[in-house]
């Protein structure tokens, strides 16, 4: 079973900056997919940003340029650094991870930009 804590969400200007962090602990290993995604109300969820345990990584096309996902392999943790935020940025942040074929899920935590 794996947990995961989600952290960083907040209200900000746009234009403004964030960065969200997602701790897993449980039983896992080395090998898997951490990435992040987004509900805005009206929405579908839709994939943000993924990385590997490599450190590759895959962005959607409407945050490439101003967020970065990394990760830190040794405390099991994802980071999502969010810059130059616009009101469309503003949904529920999910964190995921992907091992042996199964999807776990954070609570979610609020992005909310506007001025």
């Amino acid at each position: 079973q794996v947990q995961l804590v989600e952290s960083g969400g907040g209200s900000v200007q746009p234009g403004g900056s964030l960065r969200l962090s997602c701790a897993a602990s449980g039983s896992i290993f080395s090998i898997y997919v951490m990435g992040w995604y987004r509900q805005a109300p009206g929405k579908q969820r839709e994939l943000v940003a993924a990385i590997t345990s490599g450190r590759s990584t895959n962005y959607a096309d409407s945050v490439k340029g101003r967020f970065t996902i990394s990760r830190d392999n040794a405390k099991n943790t994802v980071y999502l650094q969010m810059n130059s935020l616009k009101p469309e940025d503003t949904a529920v942040y999910y964190c995921n991870l992907h091992f042996l074929n199964r999807d776990y899920w954070g609570q979610g935590t609020q992005v909310t930009v506007s001025s």
